[in-house]
Formats: structure tokens, C-alpha cells, sequence
């Protein structure tokens, strides 16, 4: 279980224990690609409790997935664990909620048939073979439509003629499934929905132009529903999405003390949790969320030049436009090449917990060379659509005469974290000239304070702040939106997103901003021109080793 988070209230009052008597608080629950989290907080977020439960995808018959039956078992058990983790720091059963929210992974593909049932196997973000669809998409729509775009996944079992297309009565994402169960409503927030299919420019509904586009393609014309029907309605923070049923409640807990009622936010990505959860709502503000897959989301103040295929255009969880870098490849690999350390430890009898495992490793990559003294490092498990690499496998490479060290080794694991995030960025604040303040910064890579927030800073040639919330932020941010739906900033109507976070949550919050440095930015800029030179020996790896 883990407890850290903004603001915690773990000196339990009598005010604390009445506000969760009294069913005040508020819940966020966000299924990550390794951990389900949920975060309780308060009308200004500081953390009542947490819960956490660990799971993994699957590649099944050339898919990445997760059955739903893991993730009901896995909301189930992080539910239960915050129930614990309540009754522990403040001696309160937990049987009522003010509001609720929940968050998963964006993108994917997740159909339903007229009685709710599923028709295929969830096909998520990390899924590459939708190549072909997402290029007839991105000439049909002048923009650049990502490959694991639902409506890409979606056009993907068009072409293949796949028979559960015809049945499909409900097209959604993770959260917007998980939503629908516990309150009834077809509905998905606007972040999430970005990733679905475009935002009209007034940013709170789908593009009607790229619906009506859609829907005269040739490979379209004989399908028994419009996209429109099966879409779910797109609704910005703050907006009624129902609340939890009975149904709900039992759901979520099965032992029945959970009580229906609480009001549930529009159902939200990852991506936009991450922007609330490090106050990144602004134009000329940005995060980096770094797990499984790695993101960096930049609020922009004008248009792009055009469609890029580097770029993803969403938005933020009230509408606004961003800039998404996305990567599928982060912190996998890095951690597997830990766990072998790890395990050497233990063999000499000297095992080491993760936290000072870590600590030791991640210190040392920060004493390598500027350049990772020529050690290469692809992290690259599954396929990568930002440097063109249709299948991944992981891979170490050095130069004939590289100083092959360990600080070296972990300085190139930390850069290849963010080897095809940095290459992104360069479209975007190099050829696209977008102006950045700041970065924000979150996700377990930054716990080990100021070796990856430096990497990072370096890479992208831009000053990175770190919160105290750095190494959880997702379910806290899905928290923050289920407290300003349901009223927590005073008057929702009249008081917007980033002025709630502004006032009433980040006023008080201890940010550590650590600029970029010269000999760091020219270091990693050569490592860089290495790491995109080696692209070739990392696409031959794919084909070769089946």
C-alpha cells in the first residue's frame, strides 16, 4: 500500500473523522497499466487514505490486453485496501462518498454489444497494428490520428471485416466502461474523449465535420449505426454524470457498507488526471507522466502549423487544446534490468529494499557521463510509432570504445526512458516553436529525488518541477476532478478548473523546479544523435528475433 501523496491528514481529528462519518470526502480510483490506485481526499485534496493493487496486461494472440474480470477483482481489492487504510489512520468504517471519479488508460478499444456485453478482447493504447486505418483516417481528416486511437482501432476491424462490428451498440475506454457500471450513464469526459475521436474546436463535443467524414468513407456506408450512436456523450469537468447506483456500490463493495448516492464525475484519462494532478491547465504549462508508457501534454496558445504525426491534438479535462507527446515505451524495461540487480543481491545474500535499491542505482546514472560514455538503450517491449519501430525488443548496444560502467549504463537506461519522448518534444518546441514555462513532472521514476527530474530537464531543454505527489498523481488528480464536480471549489458554475487547483489545492504545495544545465543538454543531445542512429539496428532486432 502506498501512502504518499500531497497533503496528508494522517493525525486523524475529530473534525477528519466526522467529515468521513458524514460521507464529505471524495473518491478517485485510476487503472494504471501496472497498478489500480485509488486516492480519498478532502474539499482541498488533502489525502484522507489510499489503496493500491497491482496488475499486468497480457499479449494474447497478438494483442496487448486485461480481462475485465482482473480489473472488477482489482478495483474490488483497491477498494477494500482503502477501506483498511481509513479505518487504520482514522478509525472510521467508510460507508459514504460525496463524489466519486474514475480514471484508466486513454485510448483503446472496448465494444459492447446491446445488452452490455463485451465483443472482443479490450484492445489497449499499446496495440500497433492499426497502421493502415489510422492513414486513411489521417488523409480523411487532415489531421494526424494515432494508431491507438479507438476510432482507429475501430476503422481496424472495418477493413478486417471482423463480425462483432455490426452488434456494436457502445464504443468506449476503460474509465468510460468502469463509469457505466457504477452509474448507469454513457458518458466520457472530455480529455479522455479527445482520445476516442476529434473535439469539435468549441472543445465539448466530437468534430460534427470529421463525424459526417466518417461516415461517408466507402467502408462505412453499410454499417447499421452511425459513430455518433455509439460514441459516448462527451462532458467537460465539472458537468452532471450521474451518480452511484445501488448496482454501483455493490460493485465497487461487496460487502455492502458502501452506501449509493455519491455524485461521479465525467470519467477521465490518465493523461488528464496527470494535468490536474500537477496543475498543468494553463497554456504554456506542461507534464511528463512517466510509467508503462510515457506522455508529456503541453497546453497550447495558438494552432499548429498543421497535422503532424508526432502530435496528438486532445484536450484538457475542460477543453482546452493540447499537445500530446506519447510514447508506449517508459519505464518496463528499466525496471526489469532492476529486478536482475535486485536479484543478484539476494544470490551474494545482501538483499536490498526497492526504495534504496533504486536510490543507489538511479545516484549512480547520475554520476555517468554527460553522453552515457556511448552506451545506447532501447526500452522498447512493445512497438514505438514515435521513431517508426513496428515491433519493439528491448536492447542494449554500446560502441566498439564506449566506457562501459555502471554509472554509464544507468545514465543511458534513464535517457532511453525518455529516448522516444525527446525525439516527440523536438517537433514540438523545435520545428513547432510552442513556448514552454515549465514542465511538470510525475509518475514512480521521479521518486528518487532530482535524478530523473535533471535527466529529464536536460532532455527537453526546459525547467521541471516536482510536487510532492510526483510518484502518485493519477488516482489524487481523478480525486481533485470528483471534488470540484461535486461542489468542493464553493460554486462550480462560476469558479473554473484551474482556478479551483490554483486557490484551493496548489496554494499551499511544495514544488522542487530544477533547470536544464549545459554540460547535461549537450550530453544527451549527442547521445540523442546516437540513439536515432541506432534506430535501424533496433528495427532489425524486431524483424530477426520473432
Amino acid at each position: 500500500m502506498t501512502h504518499d501523496a500531497v497533503s496528508s491528514a494522517d493525525h486523524t481529528s475529530p473534525d477528519v473523522a466526522a467529515f468521513l462519518r458524514d460521507g464529505r470526502a471524495h473518491l478517485g480510483l485510476e487503472l494504471g497499466s501496472t497498478r489500480i490506485k485509488a486516492a480519498l481526499v478532502d474539499d482541498a485534496g488533502a489525502v484522507l487514505g489510499t489503496g493500491s493493487h497491482a496488475w499486468e496486461n497480457e499479449f494474447a494472440e497478438d494483442n496487448w490486453t486485461y480481462s475485465l474480470e482482473a480489473a472488477w477483482d482489482g478495483i474490488r481489492d483497491c477498494y477494500a485496501d482503502l477501506v483498511r487504510d481509513v479505518r487504520e489512520r482514522h478509525h472510521v468504517e467508510l460507508t459514504q462518498l460525496a463524489s466519486i471519479g474514475i480514471s484508466a488508460m486513454m485510448h483503446g478499444y472496448l465494444a459492447l454489444d446491446a445488452d452490455g456485453e463485451q465483443l472482443t478482447p479490450f484492445r489497449t493504447w499499446r496495440n500497433t497494428y492499426t497502421a493502415d486505418a489510422a492513414a486513411l483516417l489521417s488523409r480523411t481528416f487532415g489531421l494526424n490520428i494515432p494508431l491507438r486511437w479507438s476510432v482507429s482501432h475501430l476503422l481496424h476491424a472495418i477493413l478486417g471485416g471482423e463480425e462483432h462490428v455490426g452488434r456494436i451498440d457502445f464504443l468506449t475506454t476503460l474509465s468510460g466502461y468502469v463509469h457505466r457500471r457504477l452509474t448507469g450513464r454513457r458518458v466520457l469526459g472530455v480529455g479522455d474523449a479527445s482520445g476516442m475521436f476529434p473535439i469539435a474546436p468549441e472543445g465539448d463535443a466530437y468534430d460534427p465535420t470529421l463525424l459526417a467524414r466518417f461516415a461517408a468513407l466507402d467502408e462505412a456506408a453499410d454499417l447499421p449505426w452511425s459513430l455518433a450512436e455509439i460514441l459516448p456523450e462527451v462532458l467537460v469537468a465539472g458537468q452532471d454524470a450521474g451518480s452511484l447506483t445501488a448496482e454501483g456500490a455493490a460493485l465497487l463493495d461487496p460487502t455492502g457498507a458502501l452506501r449509493p448516492g455519491a455524485v461521479a464525475a465525467p470519467p477521465e484519462g490518465d493523461a488528464g488526471t496527470g494535468m490536474v494532478a500537477t496543475q498543468a491547465v494553463d497554456p504554456r504549462t506542461g507534464n511528463v507522466s512517466a510509467g508503462t508508457s510515457a506522455f508529456a501534454m503541453v497546453v497550447l496558445e495558438g494552432p499548429l502549423s498543421g497535422p503532424r504525426e508526432e502530435i496528438d491534438l486532445v484536450t484538457t479535462p475542460s477543453g482546452d487544446p493540447v499537445a500530446m507527446i506519447h510514447t508506449n515505451n517508459c519505464t518496463t524495461d528499466l525496471d526489469a534490468w532492476l529486478g536482475l540487480f535486485s536479484r543478484f543481491a539476494e544470490l551474494i545474500g545482501r538483499p536490498v529494499d526497492a526504495e534504496e535499491l533504486y536510490g543507489a542505482l538511479f545516484g549512480a546514472g547520475a554520476e555517468g557521463e554527460s553522453d552515457a560514455g556511448g552506451v545506447l538503450s532501447y526500452n522498447y517491449v512493445s512497438g514505438e510509432h514515435q521513431t517508426g519501430v513496428p515491433s519493439g525488443r528491448p536492447l542494449l548496444v554500446r560502441e566498439q570504445e564506449a566506457r562501459f560502467t555502471l554509472e554509464n549504463f544507468m545514465r543511458s537506461q534513464l535517457y532511453g526512458a525518455f529516448g522516444a519522448l525527446a525525439v516527440g518534444m523536438e517537433a514540438l518546441l523545435k520545428d513547432e516553436g510552442v513556448q514552454l514555462d515549465v514542465m511538470y513532472a510525475h509518475g514512480g521514476i521521479f521518486r528518487t529525488k532530482g535524478v530523473a527530474q535533471q535527466v529529464l530537464a536536460d532532455a527537453l531543454a526546459t525547467p521541471v518541477a516536482v510536487g510532492e505527489s510526483a510518484g502518485e498523481g493519477g488516482a489524487w488528480g481523478m480525486a481533485l476532478l470528483a471534488a470540484y464536480a461535486s461542489g468542493a471549489s464553493g460554486d462550480e458554475s462560476t469558479v473554473s478548473l484551474s482556478e479551483y487547483l490554483a486557490r484551493q489545492v496548489f496554494a499551499s504545495q511544495k514544488l522542487t523546479t530544477l533547470q536544464p544545465e549545459e554540460a547535461g543538454m549537450s550530453g544527451h543531445a549527442t547521445w540523442l544523435e546516437g540513439y536515432r542512429a541506432g534506430l535501424q539496428v533496433e528495427r532489425l532486432a524486431g524483424e530477426v528475433l520473432g
